[in-house]
């Protein structure tokens, strides 16, 4: 089934440079975000702390609500989950009891006094240590590190068949990284800089595949991160499950682009690099808005009838099914054409430089 017809040629990498300016304006301002809130707005499976749902059968806000538990809960945020119709509300407290039923049996009888009785039911109640919430941050971290990390070895050994380099890559950046996080270093910074030390690596090694589709793997992390800061949405572990599967989900796709590259470049080496990127995308581009199309009606479905308990993962879901195909067109492929155009320019500059 085609969409649209193989033939068709929109110049797609006349738009890279514009596209660019387009999504680092979205990841400035995430990152804006990220410093004015202070951070990500960490679910109690990270931060820790006790969460309590509870569903309310008549109209009610978060004020209202803490004045009924004023007496348990002195502190603690208070949000409104799902549709305004919905009338559930998420109470979240750093109080940390073993006591996890009978902390749940008291909410619900002290807002049965307040709203009467079958006014107010408590969903669920769940309480995470603050050793645990921080273990988890540090997993959290690593697992997207590690997704990211270990896709650069598929990526290189595949399109470059360069796998003994990407492998010892890999290898040292693992070790690197238990070393400094044993040293004592904050585990943020340390994956923050392994990130950049790998994209340095991709570049000095000369693994452009790998670059971009990496590239492309932290521009969707971020977009999705970022938009989620401004929201001020939970960031909990289904989120956390979203990322990973929208990085599976967009290296899928850059991978059907970046082999129809390499099957056009077979076919001829005089062939111009440009046409040749931009030949590749529109080839793929009915496959592309198909499959992303078919996964986003699905993935929306579930964001608008799934139900509180999997909104935020669906919405997750849903942004970066957008930005990871967005990325697989004007940023994965276009970083191909950067690197291409950098190492033909380098051997001008030195026999320019030589000559004089």
């Amino acid at each position: 089934m085609e969409l649209i017809r193989p033939d068709i040629n929109v110049n797609f990498v006349a738009f890279r440079y514009k596209a660019f300016l387009i999504s680092g304006f979205f990841i400035l301002l995430g990152l804006a975000a990220f410093v004015w809130r202070g951070g990500l707005n960490l679910g109690v499976d990270f931060a820790g702390g006790t969460l309590i749902q509870v569903k309310f059968n008549k109209a009610t806000n978060p004020e209202e609500i803490r004045g009924a538990l004023k007496d348990l809960i002195s502190q603690g945020a208070i949000q409104q989950v799902g549709a305004s119709s919905d009338q559930e509300y998420l109470i979240r407290t750093d109080l940390n009891t073993p006591e996890l039923q009978n902390l749940s049996q008291t909410v619900e009888e002290k807002l049965t006094a307040a709203y009467g009785e079958g006014n107010a039911t408590v969903l669920r109640a769940e309480m995470v240590g603050p050793k645990v919430g921080h273990d988890l941050r540090q997993k959290a971290l690593y697992a997207i590190y590690y997704a990211v990390l270990f896709i650069s070895i598929y990526i290189s050994g595949r399109f470059e068949f360069k796998w003994g380099i990407s492998a010892v890559m890999v290898a040292v950046l693992i070790v690197g990284v238990y070393l400094l996080e044993a040293l004592g270093i904050n585990v943020t910074a340390v994956i923050i800089g392994a990130l950049l030390v790998t994209l340095i690596l991709c570049w000095v090694l000369k693994l452009p595949y790998a670059m971009g589709s990496l590239l492309s793997l932290i521009h969707d992390v971020l977009i999705t991160a970022g938009i989620f800061i401004l929201l001020d949405k939970e960031f909990t572990l289904e989120v956390l499950a979203a990322l990973l599967t929208l990085i599976g989900f967009s290296l899928n796709d850059t991978i059907v682009v970046f082999d129809r590259i390499r099957e056009t470049l077979r076919k001829g080496r005089n062939q111009n690099f440009h046409d040749v990127i931009n030949a590749s995308v529109n080839q793929t581009l009915s496959r592309t808005i198909l499959t992303s199309g078919t996964v986003v009606m699905v993935v929306l479905c579930l964001f608008l009838f799934g139900g509180t308990v999997i909104h935020d993962f669906s919405f997750a879901l849903l942004i970066g099914l957008i930005s990871g195909t967005y990325s697989t067109i004007f940023v994965a492929s276009p970083i191909l054409i950067f690197f291409e155009d950098f190492h033909k320019k380098r051997p001008v500059r030195k026999r320019a430089s030589s000559s004089s």
